[in-house]
C-alpha cells in the first residue's frame, strides 16, 4: 500500500512557510530510510539517479533573490524526481517500487507547495546551482534528499518567514 500525505484543500503554500512542524512533518525521508531497510534487495538501484544540488554557498546564497532560491530548489527536485520516475519504471513490483512511489509522491509535494508559492520580483526559470553527480545507492539518494530539504529549502523557508505576521 502507498501512503502518501495529501495537504488539506484550503492550505496555502504560506502556511507551509510559517509552519516549521508541518515541513518537519512532510519530510519523511528518516521513514523512507526505515522502510528501505526492510528492502534489503533494492539498495542498488537499476540505473543511476542524478542528485539533486544540496551545497549551500552562503555568501552566494544571500545575494540570489527569492525567485532565484525557490528557482535553484525546483531545479534540484525536478533533477531528482525524473530521474526516481525513470528508476521506478524499469523496477519490479515490490518493496522498493513502493519506496520509489512515495518518494515521487512527496517530491511532488513540495514542488506543488513551491510553485504555488507567491513571491515578489520577476520569475526566474529554474536553474541547478551545480554539476550534478549521480548515484545508484538509494541510501545515497534519500541522503542528499534530505541534506536538500533540510539545507537549502529549509533556508530558504526561513528567509520567508517575515510574511508569516502578514498573513
Amino acid at each position: 500500500m502507498v501512503a502518501s500525505e495529501v495537504w488539506d484543500a484550503e492550505t496555502k503554500p504560506i502556511h507551509f512557510v510559517c509552519n516549521r512542524a508541518a515541513r518537519r512533518a512532510m519530510n519523511i525521508v528518516a521513514e523512507l530510510e526505515s522502510t528501505l531497510k526492510g528492502c534489503n534487495s533494492v539498495m542498488t538501484l537499476s540505473t543511476p539517479v542524478q542528485l539533486p544540488c544540496t551545497e549551500l554557498h552562503v555568501a552566494s546564497w544571500e545575494n540570489k533573490s527569492h525567485q532565484e532560491r525557490r528557482g535553484d530548489v525546483v531545479a534540484s527536485l525536478r533533477l531528482l524526481i525524473e530521474g526516481v520516475k525513470v528508476v521506478k519504471a524499469l523496477s519490479q513490483p515490490g518493496c522498493g517500487t513502493l519506496l520509489l512511489q512515495r518518494l515521487e509522491n512527496n517530491i511532488n509535494n513540495y514542488l506543488l507547495i513551491l510553485t504555488d508559492l507567491q513571491l515578489s520580483g520577476p520569475v526566474v526559470s529554474p536553474s541547478l546551482s551545480c554539476v550534478p553527480q549521480s548515484s545508484q545507492s538509494l541510501s545515497t539518494v534519500l541522503l542528499r534528499y534530505n541534506q536538500l530539504i533540510s539545507g537549502k529549502l529549509e533556508q530558504f523557508m526561513i528567509h520567508l518567514e517575515d510574511r508569516c505576521t502578514s498573513q
